[in-house]
């Protein structure tokens, strides 16, 4: 059957899938009622999806995208970032962070990271700032938060932007603060996998009307502000969020505090039943952060990793490397940066050792039994003398 595998002692395992969209009645008939009505784009669900986003995460405005992708390609836009411009930021994150400042004539400058928490090293950003630095796109890494307290006094100090790539972080806190609130504007994303989800999606926010307005309009192939129909102003995209979507954004979110709250619920359970595990480092906060918990990294060593892959995979448990290989080891920075292994090294520590395993709210408890009893008898094989 689809969702069952025969293990290496020819016992049929269940699969246990990554991760798996919650979708309810609720999200169904929202979507259905937009078919219905024939209404699927520029309507009222996008705008009321819009209002409930801003209000919660306590921004000004927020305009729905298409994607998160497309919403950080509108901020470097918005914000005037173009040829010769530099952008600070991370290489161990989705590439879609670096790629919004390539799309513009940008180039990206990395920043190594924090072993302990995956998100940029504040420490180094300083001395990677040069005369070209406009920007530093902060990407919340797994659900939790960079040191926004130190990041944004150095980007005051030297006049610089902040886009927040909060895509991986709906509902996370530093301080007590909403991700998504600390830079001039900010992105968040509804894939599939990530705390709620739209199927494709995402949102820009800010407290500058000037930035969302011009996001708005770019976001709808340039139309100008008087939104007269095929009268557009400036060169822009079609990066709408449709009528389907945003129903689904709608319903989605009015339950993200129970969802985040089972996500972490879940991380506390995995915490405890792998702590202490031979050869295995478990995820932590940073102080003064509290994490919404997108996947459930683990690090292994990492001349094992592949074939702890391999194993979980052979009892039915998907799982994955995350973030492999990191953005600076992509072929095409490779290839027109001239990058090489060793640039980066504690970014590149962490894309070897680091594992995604099985992870959303709705699994039950033999499934997540299956997963941690597949991890310890993997490192328990793999891994039989101490160190």
């Amino acid at each position: 059957m689809a969702n069952e595998v025969v293990d290496g002692s020819n016992k049929i395992v269940r699969k246990v899938n990554l991760a798996k969209p919650m979708i309810t009645q609720e999200d169904i008939d929202g979507v259905v009622a937009v078919l219905k009505s024939g209404w699927l784009s520029l309507g009222p669900k996008i705008t009321e999806f819009e209002n409930n986003f801003a209000a919660k995460i306590g921004a000004k405005y927020a305009i729905g995208v298409n994607s998160g992708t497309s919403g950080l390609h509108l901020c470097i836009k918005a914000l005037g970032i173009g040829k010769g411009d530099e952008v600070i930021t991370s290489p161990f994150s989705f590439v879609a962070s670096s790629n919004c400042a390539l799309y513009e004539g940008a180039k990206p400058v990395f920043v190594d990271v924090k072993e302990e928490t995956f998100n940029l090293d504040v420490n180094l950003i300083e001395a990677a700032i040069t005369e070209r630095t406009r920007a530093i796109v902060v990407p919340h890494i797994f659900g939790q938060s960079c040191d926004m307290t130190r990041l944004m006094e150095i980007a005051r100090e030297r006049n610089l932007y902040v886009i927040e790539d909060a895509c991986e972080s709906i509902l996370a806190k530093h301080s007590g603060k909403n991700l998504g609130t600390f830079g001039d504007v900010s992105v968040f994303a509804f894939y599939p996998n990530k705390q709620m989800t739209t199927g494709e999606g995402g949102m820009i926010l800010t407290d500058n009307k000037q930035i969302a307005d011009l996001c708005r309009s770019l976001t709808n192939q340039g139309r100008s502000n008087n939104m007269q129909w095929l009268t557009h102003d400036k060169l822009g995209y079609n990066y709408r969020l449709d009528e389907m979507s945003a129903s689904l954004g709608v319903t989605q979110f009015s339950r993200i505090d129970s969802t985040v709250s089972s996500r972490q619920t879940l991380a506390a359970l995995y915490g405890h039943l792998l702590s202490g595990t031979h050869g295995l480092v478990l995820p932590s906060a940073m102080n003064r952060n509290e994490l919404s918990w997108f996947v459930y990294p683990i690090r292994v060593p990492a001349q094992i990793r592949d074939q702890f892959l391999s194993f979980l995979h052979s009892r039915g448990v998907a799982a994955k490397a995350y973030f492999f290989p990191c953005i600076h080891m992509q072929p095409y920075f490779q290839r027109d940066f001239g990058y090489s292994l060793g640039d980066f090294p504690v970014a590149e520590k962490l894309s070897f050792e680091t594992v995604v395993i099985p992870f959303y709210p709705q699994m039950q408890v033999d499934e997540v039994d299956q997963v941690v009893q597949a991890v310890k008898a993997a490192l328990a094989e793999l891994l039989p003398v101490r160190l």
